[in-house]
């Protein structure tokens, strides 16, 4: 028994062989029943099978025997279907022989490539695509069905690959519906063809190329248009993340604003957390409690200064008479680097307490240059029947004066309120109480240095010029009718020194009582007078404002002044 290497079909004879290669093979046209090349003769399409298909043939092969082991001999089955397809590539061939004679006389070139169009176009793509189908299958089972379904299925065209019943109505579909493609004559192995610019994909027509293209164009559009959605989305998040970077930062910003703030309100005893009384109160309760005062201490204390804030009237236990004519004895006597000093009324020194420890300074040196006016009998009229206030009377005459209308400005800044906090007040606070008493002041604002390192010579002038300004040609110490000058501290005089550089005296109301009272002895010592002294390179602040009595209103100018 002989098979048929090409349709399997099975003979008795070699001449029975023969005559079956000649009928079906030979004469027909013969078609590769792995990739559908067709258009050659015999000794092509076994060469194309041995070169191309070999793994492919293999395969097939063993499956027949497998499926003659299962199911008998196929041979009839196999016989008639390819049969048909033989008869419908027969009536193809015969059209196409008609108009090209080539092609059954070509043979296979000598580098064992086919150089025919459908070679190159659809049979090339077809075994392209298989070859590709093969490598992604790794089951031999999915591969042995797809050359079962090959081999098996219907008649097709093979310009379209649209399927018909019969091999007679492909051969009709052919002749009505692609007869301009059976007309035109073949190109010649030397046609030009066409690489892909993307790929390097070789194509015989440029058309096809043009639209292999297009998709490649298509990809590309694709990923840019992916591209610019991933843009978006990183700007979207971008935005996001600085947004929330703003938002921290501004957070942040708002924090330390109001740290500051809240600092600047405990500085300034804004911050709601009592007044002189309160802080009187328990910083005599931590003396108590760290043994440093006898609980009766306490209590009497306590009694007092309930009773002076009654009356309103400061209980004078922070007060220092004398100093000022034990400063007129001391010039006299001593102070022999001293060319001239002058001096100020009567002042009497008052120094901070428990209660208003770390912020009453402007309250007592308003209280200074009260006691020096209540012993000037020029300001008898405006200050008569008064005595030096403690300072929660003093909070509340500065309320007072806001309520007539004096330094609106100053008064929102404090909230218009004074008593029961720890609120500083400066040279504008004192200026509008001692308008309101009717005393004629004016402020004097040295804003910006005048000197080398930061100093301010010019105030010094100034403060020469407003005590010197009486009595030219004086002697050494010169006691003048002018009062004390409301600075940061209160200044009582100034001397010129034999160098002639300007000095100024003050009562600092962080002096304590005891400081101040060794001025009170006999012998006054230097040393003792040496707290007072402020030369001009101790006064180095940015900003100095002072406040420097002139007189008494009348009613009128009071009037005026608000």
């Amino acid at each position: 028994m002989l098979s048929c290497n090409i349709c399997g079909v099975t003979v008795t004879s070699e001449p029975d062989m023969k005559t079956h290669l000649l009928i079906v093979h030979m004469e027909n046209e013969v078609t590769c029943p792995f990739c559908k090349l067709s258009g050659v003769n015999y000794d092509e399409m076994c060469f194309h099978i041995e070169t191309a298909h070999f793994e492919q043939n293999e395969l097939e092969k063993n499956f027949e025997r497998i499926n003659t082991m299962q199911y008998g001999t196929s041979n009839s089955r196999k016989d008639s279907t390819l049969q048909c397809r033989m008869e419908v590539n027969s009536s193809i061939h015969s059209a196409c022989a008609s108009n090209h004679p080539k092609i059954s006389a070509q043979g296979p070139p000598n580098n064992g490539i086919l150089k025919h169009k459908g070679f190159y176009s659809e049979n090339l793509t077809e075994s392209r695509k298989f070859l590709k189908s093969k490598e992604k299958q790794s089951d031999r089972t999915k591969i042995k069905g797809s050359i079962y379904e090959a081999m098996y299925s219907p008649p097709e065209c093979p310009f379209c690959g649209k399927i018909e019943g019969c091999s007679q109505d492909v051969e009709t579909h052919v002749k009505t519906e692609h007869a301009d493609l059976l007309d035109t004559p073949l190109e010649d192995c030397n046609q030009p063809l066409y690489d892909c610019p993307i790929c390097g994909l070789i194509c015989t027509n440029y058309h096809i190329l043009q639209e292999h293209v297009d998709l490649h164009l298509e990809e590309s559009s694709f990923g840019q248009g992916m591209d610019r959605v991933q843009c978006s989305r990183d700007l979207e998040l971008a935005q996001q993340l600085q947004q929330e970077e703003d938002r921290k930062r501004r957070s942040e910003e708002s924090r330390q604003e109001m740290e500051e703030f809240q600092k600047l309100q405990r500085q300034y005893g804004l911050n709601n957390s009592g007044g002189y009384k309160q802080q009187q109160l328990r910083n005599m309760e931590i003396e108590v409690n760290r043994g440093r005062m006898h609980p009766s201490e306490f209590h009497r204390r306590k009694a007092d200064m309930m009773e002076s804030l009654a009356v309103g009237i400061d209980d004078e236990k922070t007060k220092t008479s004398g100093i000022m004519e034990a400063l007129y004895r001391y010039y006299q006597n001593a102070a022999t680097d001293v060319r001239r000093v002058w001096l100020s009324t009567v002042v009497d020194h008052f120094h901070s307490s428990f209660g208003d420890k770390g912020w009453g300074c402007g309250y007592r040196n308003f209280q200074m240059l009260l006691s020096s006016l209540l012993q000037n009998d020029a300001y008898d009229d405006c200050l008569k029947g008064m005595s030096v206030p403690c300072i929660p009377k003093i909070q509340s005459m500065i309320e007072d004066a806001w309520k007539e209308g004096f330094d609106p400005q100053g008064a929102s800044q404090l909230n218009n309120r004074l008593q029961g906090t720890k609120a500083w007040i400066g040279a504008c606070e004192v200026y509008t109480l001692l308008t309101s008493l009717r005393i004629k002041c004016r402020i004097i604002d040295f804003h910006k240095s005048t000197g080398p390192l930061g100093t301010h010579p010019r105030l010094f002038e100034w403060i020469l010029s407003y005590y010197s300004s009486e009595r030219e040609g004086s002697p050494k110490v010169v006691c003048t009718s002018k009062p004390p000058i409301y600075l940061q501290y209160q200044v009582v005089g100034i001397e010129e020194r034999k160098n002639r550089t300007l000095c100024l005296l003050v009562f600092d109301p962080g002096c304590p009582s005891r400081e101040m009272q060794k001025l009170l002895k006999q012998d006054t010592e230097a040393s003792s007078v040496k707290q007072l002294r402020k030369f001009v390179g101790n006064l180095k602040h940015k900003q100095y404002q002072i406040v420097a009595v002139e007189g008494v209103l009348s009613s009128e100018e009071k009037i005026v002044s608000i």
